[in-house]
């Protein structure tokens, strides 16, 4: 099974939660086969906006999504 992990991000409402609260502005970084290059990928995304307290990225697990039974 292809495990595969999308990095995007974006203004949140709270540094806290996940609410994005722009969503034709969000930043989709891109999908990786892989969760180190995903991190890679996500840990340069953040570092790069970093100073913004409102700015927000994660790794979404997108094979749990379309194979939930597979987890």
């Amino acid at each position: 099974m292809q495990k595969l992990h999308l990095v995007m991000g974006g203004k949140v409402s709270d540094p806290q939660g996940l609410e994005f609260t722009d969503l034709e502005k969000m930043d989709l970084v891109g999908i990786y086969e892989s969760y180190a290059e995903a991190e890679e990928a996500w840990r340069g995304s953040a570092q790069r906006t970093v100073d913004d307290a409102e700015m927000k990225y994660v790794i979404v697990h997108l094979h749990r999504l379309l194979q939930p039974d597979l987890n």
